[in-house]
């Protein structure tokens, strides 16, 4: 009897000592071990201009859009699901961007598309977005990206056609009447072109010049010069392309003492060190963003615009710029749309984009809705100039 049981509990103790803790439930599926549930990434997409001619727009919106996604997913992601970028650059070629648009739809499954930079490509993508189902907020302006209404493309810029009128306003308001216009021939400077001209009229402006230039141009002397042999009382330079900062010291060279105004394409500081002492006095619509520090304390908006200039100058050593902050409103307005629905599914994100209302951005508050694409208005301008070489609020 007793070599029995020393050999039950011999054996008791080969069990004892062979199963672990978690191995004593095994055969029980009850008690089985839960393991964690690791929920799927939410895919955004994102076409930007972060290299090529117009990398001073794109690559401050891919900085922006990657710090934002880094912050939500560092604080758990949104429902519990991590944020995956797919990023791509497309140079500001709108071929190139086709290609990126349909990689993002049929081989990435994003939800949603951030971007692009430039307005004609925007133009490009616009089709596609719409025969996909695939919403798509534009960080570029011009306002035909919008008008006519597209049901599935959005876009987070001030309208060019409300950058005219805040123009024109300040004109009137100091006895400008007669003008010359300077354009680049990219898609933003056409539409630009087109409201300044269709505008004009309207509001008791003559434009006595009407002279263009390609993106590639070094040299704006001979345009300029032809509008120095007018009666233009000021200068609109309306283009993204680094003319910008051209146009303003040709016009130093040729003595020309003229106002010179330009479109929100201007608002880049990057701009204004090319440019020089020839870029103070310029005089530009833009977000209030530009101009942050010298906003009041009471502005509706200031203090999200400094957490937002503060974060990104930080992170990239660099000043933030009206289009890395298209790029920070358009990816908050997607993330605002998943918190609303849940869900990453393409038509419910659609349905709460048009739906958002009273929604601060860094270019003002977004009302969109069914007729409204846009969501700003002209009171989404303040009227920046160049003093010392930095952006500061125009005050007459």
């Amino acid at each position: 009897m007793r070599k029995y049981l020393v050999f039950a509990i011999g054996i008791a103790l080969l069990f004892g000592i062979s199963c672990s803790p978690g191995d004593q439930n095994a055969g029980d599926p009850t008690k089985a071990a839960v393991k964690p549930v690791v929920k799927e990434p939410i895919k955004i997409g994102a076409i930007l201009a972060i290299t090529g001619s117009a990398s001073w727009l794109g690559e401050p919106e891919r900085n922006t859009i990657v710090m934002i996604a880094e912050t939500v997913n560092a604080a758990g992601g949104i429902n519990g699901r991590k944020i995956e970028l797919i990023i791509e650059d497309c140079e500001g070629a709108p071929d190139k961007a086709v290609t990126s648009i349909n990689k993002l739809i049929k081989q990435d499954n994003v939800c949603a598309i951030v971007g692009p930079s430039r307005s004609g490509v925007a133009m490009a993508l616009k089709p596609i977005a719409e025969e996909n189902e695939v919403p798509l907020i534009a960080c570029a302006a011009a306002e035909d990206i919008v008008n006519p209404i597209s049901k599935w493309v959005f876009k987070t810029p001030q309208n060019d056609s409300d950058c005219v009128i805040r123009i024109y306003e300040h004109m009137k308001s100091v006895n400008i009447s007669k003008i010359a216009i300077i354009t680049g021939t990219t898609g933003f400077g056409a539409a630009g072109r087109k409201q300044l001209i269709s505008i004009a009229a309207k509001m008791g402006i003559t434009i006595v010049a009407d002279e263009t230039y390609n993106p590639t141009d070094t040299d704006m002397t001979a345009q300029l010069t032809k509008i120095r042999g007018t009666d233009a009382q000021a200068v609109v330079n309306w283009s993204i392309v680094p003319a910008q900062s051209i146009v303003p010291k040709n016009m130093s060279q040729l003595t020309m003492t003229i106002p010179l105004y330009q479109s929100h394409g201007f608002g880049n500081i990057n701009y204004v060190k090319q440019a020089g002492p020839a870029a103070n006095g310029i005089i530009f619509p833009a977000g209030a963003l530009l101009a942050v520090d010298s906003l009041p304390a009471t502005h509706p908006r200031k203090a999200l615009l400094t957490q937002y200039a503060k974060d990104y100058q930080a992170k990239f050593n660099a000043p933030a710029s009206t289009f890395g902050g298209h790029a920070y409103d358009a990816l908050h307005l997607v993330i605002n749309a998943l918190k609303k629905t849940g869900s990453d599914d393409k038509a419910a994100l659609r349905d709460a984009i048009e739906s958002t209302t009273n929604f601060d951005g860094t270019a003002g508050t977004f009302n969109y809705s069914a007729t409204d694409h846009c969501g700003l208005k002209k009171d989404a301008f303040e009227l920046i100039t160049v003093k010392d070489e930095k952006f500061v609020l125009y005050t007459p």
